[in-house]
């Protein structure tokens, strides 16, 4: 509060330095401050997880559509019927 523009709720404290507080209360804060880092790491991976699940998906898809575009390009049964047929026709 000394200073313009810092207020007293605002004000970062350093908890082994500060001399108000408790060993408990200590313990207590980087409790929570561990709580809070792993908060934000599951949501940084989870993220990431998303990211990489649609990257397989559509890797996926893609091999999956290229397969059937191929499949329906070949024509090597229909040569082959042409070719029994043409034998049949011919015996």
């Amino acid at each position: 509060p000394g200073e313009p523009g810092e207020a007293a709720f605002a004000r970062r404290i350093d908890p082994a330095r500060e001399p108000g507080l408790s060993p408990e209360q200590r313990r207590l804060m980087a409790q929570v401050e561990y709580a809070q880092r792993q908060r934000v790491l599951q949501r940084r991976l989870r993220s990431r997880n998303v990211l990489l699940a649609l990257g397989i998906g559509a890797v996926t898809f893609g091999i999956y559509g290229y397969t059937f575009y191929s499949v329906s390009q070949e024509r090597f049964l229909d040569e082959l019927e042409q070719e029994a047929e043409a034998a049949r026709a011919r015996a």
